[in-house]
């Protein structure tokens, strides 16, 4: 197999893109690039600097692969000639930028000096969006020549070395810059810019027409050196789409749509690689994902995976475990998904499943079991409660093993660190607590998904407080001090000692103790404790209620 190497001029690199010569296979992955990626690779070209080269395979009479266009590419008016292996992020970027069909971000040329490069002048972009029903995007001035002038900024699109710019720049000078020598001193420069765009060149290689499917498909996993290297499920996208005629992007797509929910809590790409690992009985890795069977049988499970997501997403809603960052721990989520995968529908074999996965997940949040070894230790798991499921008489599961995989005592529970970081603990007894029902200290409504965005992180006994009273930042960032709040609530609390703002509560047209106590028990949180303003009393009781509540839903 010979590659050849040749040159490539910008303007060609665009005309190709523009007629649907050159295509992505459809494998390859979505746009990876920020808006930094782009940029640099503009201001790379306006400092006359090389930026890498390409990889293409060239198509004959019939495409290797299904194909589709460039983003942001119009509908294709010629067939594909070459699909594109590896540069597709500089290609898009390249397209995109000159033509700034970004939805997010419209690309300009500053006429400024440039502190880095010490140009005259540099490209970058600024953000965009719209507000509300205004279909405009904001800021607006970034639509209108004239101010866009007065910042001495140039639409980037206006630069792009073809006829249709060059007389679209005429137009917007005309309407943006007054003074006629002005006008014709930044058209100089712009001639400077559009020229270094025009006879930029982005070489190539070449694979030859006639090479095999599976030769090109391994020479692009192993050449992919961009900015944004292959992660496992590009790869294993690619795999798939070599072997079979389904596309993994595609199906994923779909499971978006049809289980939404499921993203909250884990990754859907990365969900479908784990999930099906333990479906077929192998540790959920690089080296299962990796091998060329693996692709095959994901694609021969996908009705039974899907099935499985849609449950386990029930699942965790009727957990009350609402999305990632509430989750103590995401290893359970593919170990949900397989599970409920096979699980029997309905009547008291699925209560049987429900009942066991419930002192899986909250036992898995609890101890100690995947802090390392996970992947090796979930297919063990998954190995034990597959069988143990369907028949529960066989041999416990090692993750109940008491002796192995001991719950926390109250010593622990106290230690445990605060929730919003990421401590497995932490966010158990939050997590808990939320399951318990989560009842808001002032307006009595229950945590949700559908508030979740407005509920904030709350010290009961504020650190303010604390800290006046000398107590350590440590201490005072314990998960048992902690209780999502509104965020009215947490503002009007604010560094309130806990017997004043429960006091504010029980007054008129406040609720009554009786109801200021059942919001406080929702949380696992006990009233006179706080009532009597006893931080380290308060702690311990607090540690006790959690660690009865604990055991009820772990033994």
């Amino acid at each position: 197999m010979a590659i050849r190497s040749s040159d490539r001029s910008l303007p060609d690199w665009l005309t190709r893109v523009r007629t649907g010569q050159t295509r992505l296979p459809r494998f390859q992955r979505w746009e990876a690039w920020n808006h930094s990626n782009v940029a640099l690779l503009f201001n790379t070209i306006l400092q006359d600097l090389p930026a890498g080269s390409v990889l293409v395979l060239e198509v004959g009479d019939d495409e290797p692969f299904p194909s589709r266009l460039i983003e942001g590419a119009p509908d294709a008016s010629e067939r594909a000639t070459e699909h594109l292996l590896d540069g597709q992020q500089r290609v898009t970027a390249l397209w995109r930028g000159l033509k700034n069909n970004y939805e997010d971000r419209t690309y300009f040329l500053y006429l400024k000096p440039d502190e880095e490069s010490n140009m005259s002048y540099f490209i970058d972009s600024v953000s965009r969006g719209k507000r509300g029903n205004d279909q405009r995007r904001s800021p607006l001035w970034a639509d209108e020549p004239a101010r866009q002038w007065e910042r001495r900024m140039i639409p980037l699109d206006l630069l792009a070395p073809t006829e249709d710019s060059s007389r679209a720049y005429l137009d917007w000078a005309r309407e943006a810059i007054n003074d006629v020598k002005e006008r014709e001193e930044v058209s100089l420069t712009l001639g400077q810019v559009r020229q270094k765009l025009a006879t930029f060149n982005l070489p190539y290689l070449a694979l030859p027409t006639g090479t095999e499917p599976h030769t090109a498909l391994d020479v692009f996993i192993r050449t992919n050196t961009s900015a944004e290297p292959l992660e496992d499920y590009d790869v294993v996208v690619a795999l798939v789409e070599a072997t079979t005629d389904e596309s993994l992007h595609d199906l994923v797509a779909a499971t978006k749509e049809e289980a939404p929910q499921i993203a909250r809590y884990y990754s859907p790409e990365n969900l479908a690689l784990a999930a099906a690992s333990l479906l077929q009985g192998k540790v959920p890795g690089k080296s299962t994902y990796l091998y060329r069977e693996f692709g095959n049988e994901l694609i021969r499970n996908w009705d039974t995976y899907c099935k499985g997501l849609g449950r386990a997403a029930a699942f965790l809603e009727d957990e009350r475990i609402f999305d990632v960052a509430r989750l103590p721990t995401d290893v359970v989520v593919p170990m949900l998904v397989a599970i409920w995968a096979e699980a029997p529908d309905g009547l008291d074999a699925e209560g049987q499943v429900r009942s066991i996965l419930k002192k899986y997940m909250w036992r898995a949040f609890f101890t100690r079991r995947y802090e390392r070894s996970t992947a090796t230790r979930l297919l063990a798991d998954y190995n034990e409660l597959r069988p143990y499921v369907a028949n529960p008489n066989t041999t416990l599961p090692t993750i109940f093993d008491e002796e192995s995989n001991a719950l926390p005592d109250a010593n622990e529970l106290m230690e445990a660190g605060w929730p919003k970081k990421k401590d497995r603990l932490g966010r158990a007894i939050l997590a808990l607590s939320l399951r318990h029902g989560g009842l808001d200290l002032a307006d009595g409504s229950p945590a949700s998904v559908g508030n979740l965005s407005k509920r904030e992180y709350h010290h009961l006994f504020p650190s303010a407080h604390l800290k006046a009273k000398k107590v350590p930042d440590a201490k005072i960032f314990r998960a048992l001090n902690c209780a999502l709040v509104s965020w009215r609530t947490n503002r009007a609390i604010s560094d309130k000692e806990p017997e004043k703002y429960l006091a504010e509560r029980r007054t008129v047209p406040g609720p009554s103790e009786d109801e200021v106590r059942d919001r406080l028990a929702s949380h696992l949180i006990p009233y006179l404790e706080m009532v009597n303003n006893d931080y380290d009393a308060f702690l311990e009781k607090r540690a006790e209620l959690v660690l009865e509540e604990m055991s009820k839903v772990c033994s």
